[in-house]
């Protein structure tokens, strides 16, 4: 196989690891749109968007293979999933020890505001 070749199966290689990552970051900011509660928003925002930056940045080490680039790239993908997964683990528990807002003394059960969603559509006028 000529050098040629397996530069132009990597850029192959890369678009498409681009384009799947363009697409997982595009689905976890639709996911903040659509879901309504912080425990479904936190994990359509957490899974897919950690899963894109990783393909993105396998993307560009595919695009320029070499050491001084490898080296970066690995460490913005680590940062990545360690912090998005501490920040995930903090938004989850201040939303599960939360109080609900209807009352001072109860958990926000399952269906109910927890006061980052948007109203509903039915008001209590």
């Amino acid at each position: 196989m000529s050098w040629e070749v397996a530069v132009s199966v990597l850029d192959g290689a890369a678009a498409v690891c681009l384009l799947l990552g363009a697409v997982l970051a595009l689905s976890a900011g639709a996911g903040l749109v659509r879901f309504r509660t912080t425990l479904d928003r936190m994990h359509a925002g957490t899974k897919p968007q950690v899963l894109g930056v990783v393909l993105v940045l396998l993307a560009m080490l595919l695009h320029r293979p070499t050491w001084s680039n490898a080296g970066p790239l690995l460490l913005a993908g680590v940062s990545q999933v360690i912090t998005v997964s501490v920040a995930a683990y903090m938004v989850a528990r201040a939303a599960y020890t939360r109080p609900s807002s209807s009352d001072g003394d109860e958990r926000v059960e399952d269906g109910d505001d927890d006061g980052t969603a948007l109203p509903s559509e039915s008001s209590d006028d």
